[in-house]
């Protein structure tokens, strides 16, 4: 096939020897089926800011580190500098979250390094070397769906753990080879600590899993990872291994509203009381 423009400079430095078909196209980026060499890898081509139909991207981004103090300054400017350094960002960040991932045990497709816009990784196959399909067209009996929901919560408690929510995690973004589930699509993944919508994004993830596989595992859809996952970070108790196990006891205490308002009294009265010995003293 004709070589797509922004993978020819790859292909004039030897990175890319063949680009041998267009694998799909999404909202944010063209994915290419590529040789390298003797290996045959994928080619993710980002689409610019302006094609990218992306929605809220600047909730992703929020809570994004930038070491440079001059390229954050032209960021926050919105410069022509600025942002292009706003894309390398949101590129780059697709390259550190599946290096992270994959030392914390996620499985997510191995990285070859982002070039220009480009992003050259593992081809996920499954054993007969065909291109492994999308969760959402793969379908499984209930005992396999309870299987790899398991798998896939783990997944998402070690992205937590790693202090990262995908951000939009779903049978789209989510294939399935001979070995189980693998997480694609990271562009958009959040700094747990840093961003302000991590927690919604993270319960979005896991309902998104849990309403897929409920359909041949009903017995899924009463389960609270979300809720369990997020109140174990906030208290600092999550790891890696924790035994997860979906339920979450809410706290159905009433907020005691008279004990509060004593408090809110006295601190009043406290403060009215500071202020008269100022007038005293003045008045002295």
């Amino acid at each position: 096939m004709k070589t797509p423009k922004r993978i020819q400079p790859l292909m004039d430095d030897g990175l890319v020897d063949e680009v041998i078909s267009r694998l799909m196209s999404g909202k944010e980026a063209d994915v290419f089926i590529v040789r390298c060499g003797d290996e045959i890898r994928c080619a993710k081509v980002y689409k610019d800011a302006v094609k990218r139909s992306f929605k809220k991207a600047a909730q992703y981004q929020e809570g994004r580190k930038v070491r440079n103090s001059r390229r954050a300054r032209a960021m926050e400017k919105g410069s022509k500098f600025g942002r292009k350094q706003q894309e390398d960002t949101w590129q780059n960040a697709e390259v550190d979250a599946l290096y992270r991932l994959a030392s914390a045990g996620v499985r997510v497709p191995k990285p070859y390094g982002c070039f220009d816009g480009v992003l050259l990784m593992e081809l996920v196959t499954d054993d007969a070397g065909d291109v492994a399909p999308r969760l959402g067209d793969v379908g499984m009996t209930e005992d396999q769906a309870e299987e790899d929901h398991a798998v896939m919560m783990q997944y998402v408690m070690r992205m937590l753990c790693a202090g990262i929510v995908h951000g939009d995690l779903s049978e789209f973004n989510v294939l399935v080879d001979d070995y189980g589930p693998v997480v694609i699509d990271l562009p958009q993944a959040v700094d747990a600590a840093a961003n302000n919508n991590a927690q919604a994004m993270l319960t979005r993830d896991v309902e998104n899993m849990k309403n897929y596989y409920g359909q041949y595992a009903p017995g899924l859809l009463n389960t609270q990872y979300a809720k369990e996952m997020w109140d174990l970070y906030e208290e600092g108790e999550l790891h890696p291994e924790y035994p997860l196990t979906g339920e979450c006891t809410e706290d159905d205490d009433d907020a005691d509203v008279d004990a509060v308002l004593e408090e809110i009294k006295a601190a009043l009265a406290e403060e009215e009381a500071r202020l008269e010995r100022i007038r005293v003293a003045n008045e002295e």
